[in-house]
This record gives structure tokens, C-alpha cells and sequence, in this order.
């Protein structure tokens, strides 16, 4: 295909706005599928996908179609709109020159629909502008077009309106597409360049790298290698998606497709990195890629079964084969026993994470509480990353304490900016600024630890604005803070499991919730059990579960006093020899339950 008729395109919009639906119309209509095959959600793989209805991965699919009476060749990109996959977007950016940017008729602009445009104007991509769902009896078309025009600075006459369930107005998509987004700029004389944009792994044939092609040509059975990892393979098979993989013999600038180069680890490969010919290798320039995703949240997850370590460490080998923004590392644990630190983008991907595990791996996941990576700087003035409590140096060596600060955008309803302000502030929020989409609708910026949206704060923000607030954040780097190390103890020994790093002002109040929480779900034994949260060596809150007492005297139905009084002494020394050497059963419940425990000060 001529370079001059190719077109490069991803869909980006918030979760939920239809972008799945629309790539599913663009196939039927374009024959990429025939209606026999179709099904909702074409390009989503997964079964978790289906049953969300959200996209989790994203898809490439190459199309040809007939317009204006030339044949052209689209290579559609769907991608993920929840804020925790922002990463394919970027990948998907990077692989494109035009986007089309969907938003909802009757939910208008979104917080990830801001973010996800930004992040395409940052690309030089093209934007046409789309607004789905017109059919609906809820739609405001023109309220939402004010609210594009307003904030992302898009022209009134430039936007689309489709309904991609019915099919109206789609076809002006195709159109567009081919009008507005600019053919790719690479030459083809040149040395051979493509960009890795995204990989899975395969059983049989290994890993199978999905790439743009930016300069030059890749031919089956060519000599390659990938500039940043410094590694040489043999080409076994080239093709495009139509959605299925179709083999071809050669990919050339412009085009989007797969390469096969038996490689066998995904860890050999990265995503970003520059793909050439080994013998030209030495003349060529790397491509700029986007950075490799940074895990933001960390948690251990331990098999509820100790003897299933083997069978875990297996599922997470294989899901990270299929998953680069995922990593893990064995960990080990005084209470859980051997387990693995993974860590994760945010709360949604973690939550898909474990699912998957105990789905495709078949194994009973306990997982402790996730918390974030902060930044210490020692007195000797080296810098260190903290991703586990338990791992936290002496506090005679730390110098300073740093945590990961994020600007958070909010779009709620006018009305609920007094609670959500409410909110902030008790989260140690910092106020950047508000602006008005409509009379009804707002923006609200704040800078916010990024440990303290990291567990509950969304479902807070769905309480306040009734299920109408959004909201996406991005990282702006780590600031000083007073933070402090909180340990429980059981029965006098500390439960690593159950530690976190809390500020010194919330600790008092996380610590009394976390021993209240504990109290609940850990049984009564046969001797008295304390639990307590402290720092350092001061304890903070405490509670104690009251022991179980057998009634030892039931045998005495007569006689002097003196015969239970020798029992009850008797029962006491036994019970004060076993709180010396007795030990404590935590059940998993009482793990799970901590995620849930603090911040009880708000309610």
C-alpha cells in the first residue's frame, strides 16, 4: 500500500463513552468482519473485559476500505479509558498521527477526556472531534459541543455527531479520517525503523511484538535488532491484524503490524524501544518512544494456601508475560509465610490483577494492604525508594521523607463542590484553581498525596456526587512530608503484614481504627490477647480480646470453698505460662478487613 493512502488512528475517551461500540460499527461497515462473526466488543480478548464492559488492553486492527474511489489502508487502535490504563493510551499515541476524541451526548466532557486530549495535543496528533450516543433521550448535544469548545478548544463546526449502537453519522468517521489525519511522514529509501508500541506472548511461537513501522522495510527472514536492549534476532513472521493475525512478507513505512523473532522472554524485549536491520543498526537513529510505565501502588499477595507458593509464582510469571506494566518479587512474611511484592499502575489494574490470577492460575489469593512508593533521603544523602513498610530503615537514618504528590482534576456538579472541597482538605488536598464547563458542571484542581486517594477516595467521590463525579490525576513528583512508620502488634510481636506509612497527624486515628478493625475479626483464644498500634516504641491505641474461660469448678458440687479455689488458682498459672508460649491464629478475614480499616475520622 502507497504510504500516501495510509491512515493512523486511535480512539481515546473516558471509560463508558462508547469507544468499543464504535470500533465494532467501523469493522461491520468497512467488511473487516461479516455480521456472522460480529460480536459486542470484537477487539476485547478477555472474558474479564466482557464482563466489566470496560477495555483493559488495547487492540490493533488494520482496515481497508473504499472511499472516494481509492482504496486506503486505516490501522485502528481501541484503547482503555479508566485512568489506571493511561499507559496504552500512550502507546497508542505514539503509533498514530490522528485520534479520534469520543465523548458521550449525555455525559459531556469527563476528566480522562481532558487528560486523554491533552495528551494528544502533547503528540502534534490530529483531532476530530466525535460526540456518540445522540439517539439517546438524555443527549444535550449542544451543551456538550460548549463544553469542547470551552475546554479543549475544538470548533464547533469540526465535530461529528454519531450514534456508533445505530450506526448514524459513522460513515462521516471514515470520511474524516481520511480527510483530517495526515498520512505518516517516514520514507521508505530509508534504513528500516519501527517503533514497539505494545507485545503479548505466545506459547508456541514466543513473544510477538506489535510495531509501526516508521522508516524502511522488514522483510521475513531479515536479521534484526532491537537499539535499546542491544539484542539481535532472525525475522520467522511478519503480518497485519484484520482483526486475526494475517501473515505477510513485508511491513513498510506507514504500516502497523506484528513481527515474530522467537523471542522467548518478554523481558527481553521493551516497550518503546527502536526495531532495525543488525547490518544498518550502527547508522540508526532510536525513535523517541514514551517511557515505560512506573508502578504506582504496591501489595503482597500471599496463597491462602501456603504449600500453593509454586503455583502462584507460576500465574504471576505467566500473567506478566502478557502484562509489562506488572512486576513482582518474592517477598516473605513472619504471618503469611512466602509470598511475592507486586506492584501495579493503581486499584483498578491491581483488582484485575488478582482476579485473573484466580481465574486463569486457579489459586486463593490473601493480598495485605497496598500502599505507595515514597522517597527517603538518609543522612549519608543517598536517596532511596520505600515500596514496603517492613523494609523502612531505622529512623535515626532517615533524613528526610518524601511522598508522591498528584494533580487530581475533578468534574462533578456545581452543587457538590462544597463536599467535595470538604473532602480534599481532609486528605491534606492543596488547591490549584476551578473552572466552569456550564452553570451545572465544574472543574476542580487539587494536589493531593497520592497515598491518600490510593484506596477509598473514589468511592467517596461517587458518594458525594451521587455517581456524577470524575476524576484523573498525574504525577508531579515527590515532596517532604512528616510521615511515620505504624506497626501492629500481636499478642507483643509485630505483624508485618498489617504495617504502613501513615502521616504523623492521621496516625493516632488510622492506629485506633486499625486495633478496633482487628479486635472484630481475630477469635478469642484460651488466654488473653493485646493488640496495639505504635511508633517505635510508642504505643498509641490498644485493644484486648478477652480470653475464653472453661469452668473449671463445674466438677465441684460440694465440700469446702477451698476445693475451687485451688482449681481457679490452678487454671490461672496455666493460663499465664501459655500467653508466654501460646500463639496467635490471624485468619485471612483479618487481613482483608485492614484494607477497609481508617480514616473513620471523616464518616
Amino acid at each position: 500500500m502507497r504510504i500516501d493512502r495510509i491512515r493512523n488512528f486511535c480512539i481515546i475517551a473516558h471509560i463508558d463513552h462508547g469507544k468499543s461500540t464504535l470500533a465494532d460499527r467501523l469493522l461491520l461497515m468497512t467488511g473487516a468482519i461479516t455480521a456472522r462473526d460480529f460480536r459486542d466488543q470484537v477487539l476485547d480478548d478477555m472474558d474479564l473485559e466482557r464482563e466489566r464492559g470496560i477495555t483493559i488492553k488495547a487492540s490493533a486492527v488494520n482496515i481497508q476500505c473504499m472511499l472516494h474511489g481509492t482504496e486506503y489502508s486505516l490501522n485502528l487502535i481501541d484503547t482503555p479509558g479508566h485512568v489506571d490504563f493511561s499507559y496504552e493510551v500512550s502507546r497508542s499515541l505514539a503509533a498514530c498521527e490522528g485520534a479520534l476524541l469520543l465523548v458521550d451526548a449525555s455525559q459531556g466532557v469527563e476528566a480522562q477526556t481532558m487528560a486523554n486530549a491533552y495528551q494528544a495535543i502533547n503528540h502534534n496528533l490530529t483531532i476530530i472531534p466525535v460526540i456518540n450516543k445522540i439517539d439517546l433521550p438524555s443527549a444535550h448535544v449542544d451543551e456538550v459541543i460548549g463544553e469542547m469548545e470551552h475546554l479543549l478548544g475544538v470548533k464547533p463546526e469540526e465535530v461529528l455527531l454519531i450514534s456508533a449502537k445505530t450506526g448514524q453519522g459513522v460513515e462521516a468517521v471514515l470520511d474524516a479520517v481520511v480527510d483530517r489525519v495526515p498520512a505518516p511522514s517516514g520514507r521508505e529509501d530509508r534504513p528500516a525503523r519501527a517503533l514497539i508500541f505494545d507485545s503479548v506472548f505466545d506459547e508456541y511461537r514466543g513473544v510477538i511484538a506489535y510495531v509501526r513501522m516508521v522508516d524502511g522495510h522488514l522483510k521475513t527472514g531479515d536479521a534484526v535488532r532491537m537499539l535499546r536492549a542491544r539484542q539481535d534476532y532472525e525475522v520467522i513472521e511478519l503480518g497485519v491484524l484484520h482483526p486475526g493475525m494475517s501473515p505477510v512478507k513485508e511491513l513498510s513505512a506507514g504500516e502497523v503490524g506484528y513481527v515474530v523473532a522467537n523471542i522467548k522472554n518478554l523481558s527481553e524485549l521493551r516497550i518503546g524501544d527502536t526495531v532495525t536491520l543488525a547490518a544498518t543498526a550502527g547508522d540508526v537513529q532510536a525513535l523517541a518512544g514514551y517511557k515505560e510505565p512506573q508502578a504506582m501502588v504496591f501489595s503482597g499477595f500471599f496463597p491462602a494456601d501456603r504449600y500453593d507458593v509454586n503455583d502462584l509464582r507460576h500465574a504471576l510469571e505467566k500473567l506478566a508475560l502478557n502484562d509489562s506494566s506488572f512486576s513482582f518479587e518474592p517477598e516473605a512474611s513472619d504471618a503469611l509465610g512466602f509470598g511475592f511484592r507486586c506492584g501495579f499502575l493503581g486499584l483498578l489494574h491491581m483488582e484485575i490483577v488478582q482476579e485473573r490470577l484466580e481465574r486463569e492460575g486457579s489459586v486463593e489469593i490473601v493480598q495485605t494492604a497496598p500502599s505507595v512508593t515514597y522517597e527517603i533521603k538518609t543522612r549519608t544523602g543517598d536517596v532511596k525508594r520505600l515500596r514496603n513498610p517492613s523494609s523502612m530503615p531505622p529512623a535515626g537514618e532517615i533524613e528526610e521523607f518524601r511522598e508522591p504528590i498528584v494533580r487530581v482534576s475533578f468534574v462533578v456538579p456545581a452543587d457538590c463542590i462544597g463536599s467535595l472541597m470538604k473532602l480534599c482538605e481532609g486528605r491534606r488536598g492543596k488547591y490549584v484553581r476551578t473552572e466552569y464547563l456550564s452553570p451545572t458542571r465544574v472543574v476542580l484542581v487539587y494536589d493531593l498525596p497520592f497515598a491518600e486517594i490510593v484506596f477509598d477516595f473514589y468511592d467517596r467521590l461517587k458518594s458525594i456526587t451521587r455517581g456524577y463525579g470524575t476524576m484523573d490525576y498525574e504525577l508531579l513528583g515527590y515532596e517532604p512530608a512528616d510521615l511515620v512508620k505504624l506497626d501492629v502488634l500481636v499478642a507483643g510481636q509485630p505483624v508485618d503484614a498489617f504495617s504502613s506509612i501513615v502521616h504523623r497527624e492521621k496516625a493516632y486515628y488510622k492506629g485506633r481504627a486499625l486495633v478496633k478493625k482487628l479486635r472484630k475479626e481475630i477469635s478469642r483464644h484460651l488466654f488473653e490477647v493485646a493488640i496495639q498500634a505504635a511508633i517505635g516504641s510508642n504505643v498509641i491505641a490498644r485493644e484486648t480480646i478477652a480470653p475464653l474461660r472453661k469452668n473449671v469448678t463445674a466438677k465441684c458440687y460440694g465440700g469446702d470453698v477451698t476445693r475451687k479455689r485451688k482449681l481457679l488458682e490452678k487454671q490461672k498459672e496455666g493460663k499465664k505460662r501459655m500467653k508466654q508460649v501460646g500463639r496467635v491464629s490471624i485468619p485471612q478475614k483479618a487481613f482483608l478487613a485492614v484494607l477497609g480499616a481508617g480514616d473513620e475520622e471523616e464518616k
